[in-house]
């Protein structure tokens, strides 16, 4: 099994929630996607799973990057599955939280 992002063979699967988990109690997401939507995951190395989540709030998650596609294609996204694809697959890195808003 390979992560979705950026393609490497994954020793320890990583499930991302595409609709974070801390906001399906929200109305509005309660209104706006059906069960099914709310419990879709992707499977991600951690390396990629740490750094989604050092890129983006939840709530950006929940609004613009809550597809796979969408997430690939954010500049700062796409810049760290380059560099990280070449990586071997026990590779590990201290990710930390950018302090920009997008």
């Amino acid at each position: 099994m390979n992560c979705v992002l950026c393609d490497r063979e994954l020793l320890q699967i990583s499930k991302h929630h595409l609709i974070p988990r801390s906001r399906h109690h929200n109305k509005k997401i309660k209104k706006k996607f059906n069960k099914e939507i709310l419990s879709l995951k992707i499977n991600l190395c951690r390396p990629c799973h740490d750094q989604i989540h050092a890129v983006f709030t939840e709530k950006q998650l929940e609004r613009f990057y809550n597809d796979p596609l969408t997430i690939k294609s954010y500049p700062e996204m796409s810049k760290f599955i380059a560099w990280i694809k070449n990586k071997p697959i026990d590779f590990r890195l201290k990710v930390i939280r950018s302090t920009k808003q997008i």
